[in-house]
């Protein structure tokens, strides 16, 4: 049995201790992970670096997504959370973006307890429980930011969500200073998705067959376009949405179909993250097994740098 005295000890220790943390929060935070404060800004310059080295071939994706979550972080008062709906085939980067910006936002990246990543076909796979589904996302969502105001919330898979589940969270996304005592204008919602990715390639092709460089597409050529083809695409996870309906989707974010060099850049990004020195003939090894469209142009790789880790285990020998 423990002596009277240790015991007394102990908890005037535990209680000494508890006191230092709480009004030390800098030195806890050290070691717990914490909120970002309400004063909290992104680093602007470190995550354009992020982007510019490791995302290939998507000016248009880069140069919105950054400028949307800068003026986001740099505003003291938005009047809504940041809303961003990521589009195109698989591969081209949109899983990779979002990771990069919840790393910037917590260090901790997909692993913080204030980013949650949402699977439709892990987290909501059945039709006939979508009322559920509602239910369980808004009490996860209010939770959440209401334990941190700058929480982050990644809904992968969106062309597999049911109709209308997503409809579930519009007050959240909505012009409103409060919902029932919370406030949701400091957090930020991303939606990944495959569809539209067929509007955006022919967008690009076309730009292609006019003679026209990819890096002239704007987001004003595809925006519009893509809005409407996935407001009107029962596949979409947006299908006649509200969302889309009461525009608070603030941006819908195209990424463009890779090219032969862009597959390079990936394959010699990833060697360098292996540690290897850049060898060109296992690059071009590399491109060389991937495979692209038009039949006849070859011009787009139709899984964009998805497969290029896989590709390069089976060249590690070389």
């Amino acid at each position: 049995a423990l002596e009277p005295l240790s015991v007394g000890l102990a908890i005037g220790i535990a209680s000494a201790l508890t006191g230092y943390l709480s009004s030390n929060p800098r030195f806890y935070c050290n070691y717990v992970e914490c909120c970002p404060s309400a004063g909290h800004r992104l680093n602007a310059s470190a995550l354009k670096e992020r982007l510019d080295a490791r995302l290939f071939g998507q000016h248009l994706a880069k140069d919105v997504v950054l400028k949307a979550v800068m003026g986001f972080s740099n505003n003291p008062s938005p009047k809504k959370p940041l809303t961003l709906s990521l589009h195109g085939w698989a591969g081209t980067g949109k899983n990779f973006l979002s990771q990069i910006l919840a790393e910037h936002v917590h260090p901790a990246g997909l692993r913080s307890k204030f980013v949650h990543l949402f699977l439709a076909t892990l987290h909501f796979p059945h039709q006939d429980k979508v009322k559920q589904y509602k239910e369980q996302l808004q009490n996860w969502i209010q939770g959440n930011v209401s334990a941190c105001p700058h929480s982050v919330f990644i809904f992968d898979e969106m062309d597999k969500m049911h109709p209308g589940l997503m409809d579930a969270i519009k007050p959240f996304l909505d012009y409103y200073e409060e919902v029932d005592g919370v406030s949701y204008r400091k957090a930020i919602f991303i939606f990944l998705s495959n569809a539209g990715g067929d509007l955006i390639n022919k967008a690009a092709l076309d730009f292609w067959s006019s003679g026209k460089s990819r890096e002239e597409i704007q987001l004003k050529d595809l925006e519009p376009m893509l809005s409407v083809g996935v407001f009107n695409n029962k596949n979409s996870g947006l299908w006649h949405s509200s969302l889309i309906d009461r525009n608070l989707i603030d941006y819908f974010v195209p990424f463009l179909p890779l090219e032969h060099k862009h597959v390079k850049m990936c394959v010699r990004a990833e060697m360098t993250a292996r540690g290897y020195a850049v060898d060109e003939q296992v690059v071009q090894a590399v491109a060389d097994e991937m495979t692209f469209f038009p039949k006849e142009q070859k011009i787009y790789s139709d899984k964009g740098c998805k497969t290029v880790q896989a590709k390069l285990d089976i060249h590690e020998d070389i």
